[in-house]
Parts: C-alpha cells; structure tokens; sequence
C-alpha cells in the first residue's frame, strides 16, 4: 500500500443509505405507530403531515399513495405569497418507500420524503418541475444516462447551542475540538450523545462530532451517499438536531455569523465524481492530482459557481460574514486549492485517490441541499460535458485574499463571487446555461421567494436583536 494512499474508500456500488426500504420487519415489529411524510419547501423549512400507522398503511395499498397538499406550497413564504403565487390547485405528494427511516430523536414514530406530482397529467407529464427532490432526481438521471457519470456526496452540519435567542446566549465559550466542550454530565454531552444515537437508529452513518470555531458550536459529520440520498439525510440530520437540543431545553440554530465577525455555521458538501464506464483516465494538465472527470467537473464549478451562490447562500446575513478570513472562511474569489481553507472549493486529501473529492465551502446551513446539489451537480455536469477547460490555477499556499492583485492574475484568478444578496441572485438568473439544466421555471421561482424570504427575515428599520431572534428561531 502506497504512504500517500490512506482513507476510507467509498464507491457509488457500496455506500448504503440505511433506510427500512428492504427491511425484514414490519413498522409494527419495530414499534411505529406514526409516519411522518416530509417535504422541504424553497425557503428551506422542513414540513410534515403525520399519519398514524393503520391510516398510513391504507394509503400505501392506493395505486399512488400520498397526500394533498395546495401548490401554494412552493411559493408561500410563511403566510405571505411570493410573486406568481397561487390559491388554486393541489399537488399530490406521493411517498418515496426508499426514503423511510425510524425516527431516531422520536420513538414510534418513522418518517419518508416524497415526490410532488399533478394529481393528473399535464401534456402527458405527471412530475413536478418546482419539487426540489424531483428536480434534482432528473438532473442525476441526465448524468447517468447521458454522459455515464455518478457522483457521492456527504455533508457536513454545523450549528450553535443557545441558551435563549433574544438575549442570545449560546451554551458555553469553547473553541474549536476543546475537551471544555464536552465535560462530563454537561447538556452537551449528553445532547450530542443522544444526536449520534439517534443517527444510529435511523441508519445514518456518524463518522465524528466534535466543537466548532465558534462559542456553543459543534459540527457532525455524515458519509457519503448518492446525492438525493445524501440530501435527505442531511434534512433528517438537521431535524434530529433540532428536536434533542429542545428536548434538554437549548436551541439549536444553523444560522450565520450570531456575532459580528463570528463564524458561521456552514453544510460543506463532500463530493466526488464516478465513471460507471471503468475508471477516468488521469487529466491531461494535473495527470497526478486528477482524473478527466475530476478536471472538467471542477471547471465546471469554476465557471458557473457564481451562479450557483445564491442557492449555497440564501439569507441575507449569509453575506454579513468574513470572507476572506484564511482560516474561517470560505474566500471571495472564484478559485480552488489543494487542502487549503481560504478558497471556496478544495481537493482534499489530494494525493490519495481513493479518498480524494472536492469540499465545496461555500454550504452555509440555511441552504437548501436539494437546491445546493441540483447547483452544484448541474454546474459540475456541464463542465464535463462540454469538456470545459480550467482556466484557474491552483492557489497554491497562500490564500486568494493574501494575494496581491498581480499574483492574482499571474493564477487567473480574477473573479470574485457576488457579495450580497441581490448581486447573487441576479448572477443566477443571468447564467442561462446554468438555468437551462437547472431548469428556468426553478430558477424564476426561487429568485422570487427568496426575495420575499428576505423581506420577511429583515424588515427595514427593525432592532438587529430583534431581526437576529426571528432568523435563529427560523434555522
């Protein structure tokens, strides 16, 4: 074995999900007595009708089991309608069976996500477009079929533990991977106990937790799974997290930045690239750090991640935080390193193969990871399909914003992403190529109820305590 070769391998053919999809005992057997059917809207806020067992099981034996639900769904910010919202009409949300898990923070309970459809054909077409879950299943269906590539992704969840959000107070001082985090008897201990338990249970693979830069922060980290499955997991990591934080009497949030020049608490994607036609060839240009695939998919990412901001960042003090910090962020200019925190996408682990992927950095946890992956993945996918060139250099051991504005340009590195809100979402609805694999109607939805998401997240003129209460209660 080679010094430079270490790591867990994971491959598209042996990472499992964990679900109760192929399992031997009934939901009776394992002591559930309520579904809950999950969906997660554009905003990013998780919702659920519960069923009770012998309900729940009298809608599966239906030709297309689901529940009803108003289109309003995708377009509603709270009680407040976007633009091009509508009262009339209903979906019908129709369980995805592979998606069921037990509900590791609530017992007898288990839950499944589902796939929005018309309740009858529409120009012969059932699906959904605006569903997220659908949308991002088409755009890995076109990967695999039509240019023979797979991809895995994990995440990672980090948060804050607070005591109360208006005062806010987080739960204790501790710094990054400090044991003072974690003493014994403490309600943090026992709270991230209780979360990898729960993960467990639900048959989500917990590779480590551990405290985070920032006062009352702590990260966990999942494996790697297909990227819808991946996606899931996250939103149901997420819920787990919520749910035993308030069951010892803290609130867990996933906002950004809770003090000026704080850190945020990011969803850094995991993600690398999978031939399903034998093993990509070495690159041309960086034949010993990688692949065909890997090239291309990382101009990909270069070429269209400005447009893709917008979905990794959706709330408006997503853009309140450092971005040029070399340590704690995640870098203001469109540029990749190997190993190196300052830059929005890296290669880790860059001289192991089997273990080497791309972090992109720029997840903050108010994203949407439907949204974030259908991004990501539709930019990668592209890169690789057109066999897009990387015009970027790597940037070597100093960070981007380290760089003087020449050794900048001697890397081509002479973009900076968007910087505020409405500068990203106009990026995003500008890079038509992108908002063509996406999908157009997507890409006009979201922009609309992310600006009615800011409106309702910030009003003018309100206390900063006051805006900053509402967003941690909100994520």
């Amino acid at each position: 074995m080679s010094a430079t070769d270490f790591g867990v391998e994971y491959t598209p053919s042996t990472v499992y999900a964990g679900t109760l999809s192929d399992a031997p005992r009934t939901l009776e057997e394992l002591g559930v007595k309520f579904v809950r059917i999950h969906w997660l809207d554009l905003c990013n806020q998780l919702s659920c009708h519960i069923l009770p067992l012998p309900y729940f099981n009298k809608v599966l034996k239906s030709s297309r089991s689901g529940v009803a639900l108003p289109k309003s769904v995708f377009t509603l910010v709270g009680s407040t309608p976007a633009e091009g919202s509508s009262a009339e009409g209903e979906y019908l949300v129709v369980m995805d069976r592979s998606s069921l898990r037990l509900c590791g923070y609530a017992p007898g309970h288990a839950s499944l996500f589902g796939f929005f459809e018309e309740k009858a054909p529409i120009g012969g077409r059932l699906d959904v477009p605006l569903c997220p879950r659908t949308n991002l299943r088409r755009i890995l269906k076109y990967a695999e079929e039509v240019l023979n590539i797979q991809f895995l992704v994990g995440f990672e969840t980090e948060f804050t533990l607070l005591k109360s959000t208006n005062p806010l107070e987080v739960v204790n001082n501790s710094g990054s991977c400090t044991t003072t985090a974690f003493g014994t008897g403490s309600a943090e201990l026992k709270i991230l106990e209780e979360i990898a338990d729960a993960l467990a249970k639900s048959g989500i693979e917990l590779q480590n937790f551990h405290s985070e830069g920032g006062t009352g922060q702590y990260e966990l980290v999942t494996g790697p799974l297909s990227p819808l499955e991946a996606a899931d997991a996250l939103v149901f990591t997420r819920e787990t997290v919520y749910n035993i934080a308030a069951k010892h009497g803290l609130r867990a949030t996933l906002a950004p930045t809770l003090h000026d020049g704080g850190c945020s608490s990011g969803a850094q994607a995991h993600i690398s690239v999978h031939s399903t036609t034998g093993r990509s060839p070495p690159s041309n240009t960086h034949p010993s750090l990688l692949t065909t695939l890997e090239y291309h998919f990382l101009a990909g990412l270069m070429a269209h991640l400005s447009a893709v901001t917008v979905f990794m960042l959706p709330v408006p003090r997503c853009y309140q935080m450092p971005v040029d910090d070399e340590f704690f962020a995640q870098g203001s200019w469109v540029s990749w390193g190997l190993d190196h925190r300052g830059v929005p996408v890296r290669i880790q682990h860059p001289s192991s193969p089997k273990a080497r992927h791309f972090e992109v950095r720029m997840v903050d946890g108010t994203a949407s990871p439907y949204l974030v992956l259908s991004g990501l993945l539709s930019a990668g996918i592209i890169g690789i399909r057109d066999k897009l060139a990387l015009e970027e250099e790597c940037c070597g051991a100093q960070g981007t914003a380290q760089m003087s504005e020449r050794e900048r340009a001697e890397k081509r590195i002479t973009r900076q992403r968007p910087l505020d809100l409405e500068s990203a979402r106009k990026c995003l609805v500008e890079d038509r190529e992108l908002g063509e694999l996406v999908g157009d109607d997507v890409v006009k939805t979201f922009v609309a109820v992310n600006k009615t998401l800011e409106n309702a997240l910030q009003p003018e003129g309100e206390d900063e305590a006051v805006t900053l209460a509402r967003l941690v209660e909100t994520y």
